[in-house]
């Protein structure tokens, strides 16, 4: 079993506060985890914002796309926020990146759908420039953005983002791509056969005892959680 498991807050300390949001982020930092995962989509005017959806939810019941909307347009009116009594509106890439940069904490960042090789180079040049890409991670399930994000940046640490019904994970060893797996799904074979290569395993999202203590017994380098930290 591995004792330095790195713990990262799922949408940050999620449980507690609305998801990936500034207070979320903050509130991984107190809470002892060692990195912060997110979802990054872009504006219609080409900011760079976090949200687990492509549409964001507001206090008031309405809903907006974010590709279709400005940012100035996204941000006129608070979240839903069913965790604080606090306003939380939608957050950049770039105040996630400095939050995690002044804490010295991991980023995973997940891209969902398909990114262009314009749209790949802008937001990790961003997160080079603000933070340090050797803190960083792409996690996709999209197994392109895998391949452009690494030929663009070979540097950097790729994961593929794993769950039920995704087909074969050996694509990942062949390519020297680490995954991030649904716990429900792992097996202590996947843990080794990874390990054997000198890949690392997450997985996510862990927030009972049963999950996280199978995902400690297989031995995993991160454990992504809404409720757990260090």
């Amino acid at each position: 079993m591995k004792n330095n498991i790195c713990f990262i807050a799922h949408r940050g300390y999620s449980s507690k506060f609305h998801p990936n949001t500034e207070e979320a982020f903050l509130g991984a930092i107190t809470h002892g985890s060692g990195g912060i995962e997110t979802d990054v989509h872009f504006t219609a005017d080409g900011v760079l914002v976090v949200n687990h959806n492509r549409e964001v939810r507001y206090f008031d019941g309405s809903e907006m796309l974010i590709a279709e909307h400005t940012y100035d347009e996204l941000t006129e009116k608070p979240l839903a926020n069913d965790h604080t009594d606090t306003k939380q509106y939608l957050c950049t890439f770039r105040r996630y990146l400095e939050i995690c940069r002044d804490n010295n904490m991991i980023c995973f960042i997940e891209l969902k759908g398909e990114f262009s090789d314009e749209d790949i180079k802008r937001l990790f040049t961003m997160a080079d420039e603000i933070y340090d890409l050797k803190r960083c991670s792409l996690q996709s399930f999209e197994f392109e953005n895998l391949i452009k994000t690494h030929e663009a940046f070979p540097d950097l640490q790729i994961m593929l983002t794993y769950g039920k019904n995704c087909g074969d994970y050996h694509k990942c060893i062949e390519h020297g791509f680490d995954i991030d797996a649904e716990w429900k799904i792992a097996t202590p074979k996947m843990v080794k056969e990874f390990h054997d290569k000198g890949l690392k395993v997450g997985l996510w999202t862990a927030n009972d005892l049963v999950a996280l203590n199978y995902c400690r017994a297989l031995g995993v380098d991160y454990i992504e959680s809404d409720v757990f930290g260090k």
